[in-house]
C-alpha cells in the first residue's frame, strides 16, 4: 500500500477548533488533504487515530498524529517562510489570551450558545453573556486599541486561533454585539471575516470522503 503523501486533516467546517487549524495551513502554504467528518457518523478511520473523536486530527505522512489544534498550528508554521506567525504568539501576553480564550470563555461561550443545555448552569443567559466578554472580549478590546494586531503591526498564531471563537460569539446576538463599545475588537473581527484565508477555510467540501483542500497564497495583513 502506497503511504499518503500529504498531511489529511480529519475537520468539521463549522467548527473553531478545525478552523484555525485550517487557517494555519492555508496561511503557511502547507498542502494537505481533508476528510470533512459528519458528527453523527464519525469515521473508524478517526477513531483509530483517535479515540476521543474530536475534530481536528491531522495524521503526518509518516504516521504521527496531531490531536490537538494549537499542535498542528504549532506544526505548520514550524516551516512558514514568515517566522512571525509563531515567534509572536509565544509572548507571555498572548499566551495568556490564548489560555482565557480557550478556558473561561469558551465555557461560557458553549453555555451562551446553548442556554439551558447545562443542568448546572445556575446563571442567567446575560450574566453568561457579560462573564465572557469580561473573560475575554474586554482584554481583546485594550490590546487591540493599542495595536492592530495580537501580533503587533502584522497577525500571529494568536490572531487565527482567537478570531473563530470571537466570530462564534459574535453571531449569537449580532445586533448586540454591534452596539457595544468594542470598536477595535469589531474592527479586527471584520478584517478577519473579509479576508480571502477565511473564505478559502470556509470553502465547502463534499463530506465523508478525502479531497484535497484548495490552496492560495499566504495571506499578507498590514
Amino acid at each position: 500500500m502506497t503511504p499518503p503523501s500529504l498531511p489529511l486533516l480529519y475537520s468539521y467546517r463549522r467548527c473553531p477548533y478545525a478552523m484555525r487549524a485550517r487557517m494555519a495551513l492555508l496561511q503557511a502554504g502547507q498542502p494537505f488533504e481533508v476528510f470533512e467528518v459528519v458528527l453523527r457518523d464519525k469515521p473508524a478511520a478517526l477513531l483509530q487515530l483517535s479515540p476521543k473523536g474530536t475534530v481536528p486530527v491531522l495524521r503526518l505522512p509518516g504516521g504521527e498524529v496531531l490531536e490537538e489544534s494549537w499542535d498542528i498550528m504549532r506544526r505548520a508554521f514550524a516551516t512558514a517562510d514568515e517566522p512571525h506567525w509563531w515567534q509572536a504568539a509565544q509572548s507571555p501576553a498572548n499566551l495568556a489570551l490564548l489560555q482565557r480564550n480557550d478556558g473561561a470563555f469558551k465555557r461560557d461561550l458553549d453555555r451562551y450558545k446553548y442556554p439551558g443545555r447545562d443542568p448546572d448552569e445556575n446563571r442567567s443567559r446575560e450574566t453568561v453573556r457579560a462573564d465572557a466578554e469580561a473573560a475575554l472580549l474586554l482584554p481583546l478590546e485594550a490590546r487591540l486599541q493599542a495595536e492592530r494586531w495580537l501580533g503587533g503591526e502584522r497577525p500571529c498564531a494568536t490572531d487565527l486561533a482567537i478570531f473563530p471563537f470571537v466570530r462564534q460569539f459574535a453571531a449569537v446576538e449580532p445586533q448586540w454585539f454591534g452596539t457595544q463599545p468594542l470598536p477595535a475588537l469589531q474592527a479586527w473581527l471584520d478584517a478577519w471575516l473579509a479576508t480571502p484565508l477565511f473564505a478559502a477555510c470556509m470553502a465547502k467540501l463534499p463530506s465523508q470522503e478525502v479531497v484535497r483542500f484548495p490552496m492560495l497564497p499566504a495571506l499578507s495583513l498590514r
